[in-house]
């Protein structure tokens, strides 16, 4: 099975045929994943199903899990960021196409006949990646908070005040 991820399908026909793939893939063979990882140790379990539901509309459903090595932005330490998606995309040919879609299903725009499921799965796994990497437990450092002058309400700033002071320095 995984060197089926690894070849172009089409989705079309995975649809009618309910097709289905399960595996597992070492995190090296995601280069545009492993540019954002700490390194490519460990693999990526995925459980793929196509079909078509009530309204005619083909789905891929999708399940993926992963532990991805980060790099914690407080302690510098890599630590084991666990990943797991529950994600139905809908199969749709243009943008336009994206408003028909029921609720719950993301869109997944097909352009071409042929379609990579490592890539499909590379991109979900890219999307669920956190903005900023914090390993459970790392230490939330207090920051203190200054206060804000309080503001004169009575009396509007003038923002040429400043210039009547240098003004005023000159003509000293």
């Amino acid at each position: 099975m995984p060197n089926t991820l690894s070849v172009n399908i089409d989705p079309w026909r995975m649809v009618q045929a309910r097709r289905m793939f399960q595996g597992v893939l070492p995190l090296a063979r995601f280069a545009r994943l492993a540019e954002s990882l700490a390194g490519e140790e460990g693999e990526v379990s995925y459980d793929v199903e196509f079909g078509e539901d009530e309204f005619g509309i083909g789905y891929i459903d999708l399940k993926v899990g992963a532990d991805l090595p980060m790099v914690c932005q407080r302690t510098l330490k890599v630590f084991m960021q666990p990943v797991a998606l529950d994600q139905r995309l809908g199969l749709i040919r243009d943008e336009a196409a994206e408003a028909s879609l029921p609720e719950g299903y993301e869109p997944l725009l097909v352009t071409e006949s042929q379609l990579q499921l490592k890539d499909v799965i590379e991109d979900e796994l890219i999307l669920a990646l956190p903005l900023v990497a914090l390993s459970p437990g790392a230490p939330l450092d207090q920051v203190p908070v200054t206060a804000e002058p309080e503001l004169d309400v009575d009396q509007p700033s003038n923002p040429f005040a400043v210039l009547g002071q240098l003004k005023k320095s000159r003509l000293d």
